[in-house]
């Protein structure tokens, strides 16, 4: 477990997280297509907090796209890096997940997050966030649609719909277990949204939620639980 500090340069106030954002969101790159679903490797990332403390862990576990095997697999654990307001979740978290992230002794390829991309208020979210820091291919694959709005998709595994901000798509709710609440997909960084929304559903051979999201997600609340406990 890497133990992790606030860079010394991170936003501290509201207007200096907008600024970053706004100068990180012209870097984002939007017409590459992305790996192809099922090769190589894809990382879930995700971070719990322990709010008593102001900590939070962070999890990246690296899957085999083919066989959804664990490769590999690390954890951070920082103190929150910024205060909680909304549209700046990110900088709560990144720090952190970057660490995770840098100590896997492997390639992490596609980067999947617990979170969204362009389907965000300033459209940069902690995938498009992590996406331009990295450079890695990134998508956010979230459980509600945050203030978007949207159709139902139609029954089947598969069917999706444009998540939207008045005319424009952001992502698409796409249903990924037949007659099950759909999960809300969108681009943060060098993917098309169709291959988004294809590793999504390679992803979820048996459950709603990607298997990257559920492993790191329970990988996260170990470490969280572990750091405590001696």
């Amino acid at each position: 477990m890497t133990t992790v500090r606030t860079p010394e340069d991170w936003p501290a106030t509201e207007e200096q997280a907008r600024a970053v954002q706004d100068e990180l969101r012209e870097r984002v790159i939007l017409d590459e297509p992305g790996p192809p679903p099922g090769t190589g490797h894809v990382t879930g990332v995700d971070v719990a907090y322990d709010d008593e403390r102001d900590v939070v862990a962070a999890a990246a576990v690296v899957l085999d796209a083919s066989s959804l095997g664990v490769v590999a697999e690390a954890t951070a654990v920082g103190r929150v890096s910024f205060p909680y307001v909304p549209g700046l979740l990110a900088f709560r978290e990144v720090p952190t997940v970057l660490a995770a992230l840098d100590a896997l002794p492997c390639p992490p390829g596609l980067v999947v997050c617990d979170g969204y991309g362009l389907a965000h208020p300033r459209r940069f979210g902690l995938a498009s966030h992590l996406g331009v820091l990295t450079g890695l291919p990134t998508i956010g694959v979230a459980k509600n649609p945050f203030t978007f709005a949207y159709d139902d998709p139609d029954t089947p595994r598969g069917s999706t719909s444009a998540l939207l901000a008045g005319s424009e798509e952001v992502g698409r709710a796409l249903r990924t277990r037949d007659g099950v609440k759909p999960v809300f997909v969108s681009v943060g960084h060098r993917v098309t949204l169709a291959n988004a929304c294809a590793h999504t559903l390679a992803l979820t051979p048996e459950y709603r939620l990607p298997e990257t999201t559920r492993r790191a997600d329970a990988l996260c609340r170990k470490a969280l639980r572990e750091t405590y406990s001696a």
